[in-house]
């Protein structure tokens, strides 16, 4: 199937959402082994699964997207993280 720039738009929002919550959750909780470095490689696991999950039950794939939508994540990834050490790294 062929997922829609909209579709696409909902999944990185729901992402972007879910994984800001799992930050919190994450630093504000940093037995995780390796600190901050740890949590952060955690939640892009965490990313790269639900992103797949959440495609899946589109039926479609990260592979199955064209090259314009893989940037768009590939961007919008590079942006949440961003956020995210902006937020919690001091």
């Amino acid at each position: 199937m062929v997922l829609t720039e909209k579709a696409l738009d909902e999944i990185l929002s729901y992402l972007e959402n879910s994984i800001g919550n799992l930050a919190k959750e994450a630093f504000g909780n940093l037995e995780l082994a390796g600190g901050f470095q740890g949590a952060e490689e955690f939640l892009q696991s965490q990313f790269d699964i639900r992103l797949e999950n959440l495609l899946v039950a589109k039926k479609s794939s990260i592979h199955h997207l064209e090259s314009g939508m893989k940037n768009k994540v590939i961007q919008k990834k590079q942006t949440i993280f961003e956020n995210i050490a902006k937020q919690y790294k001091n």
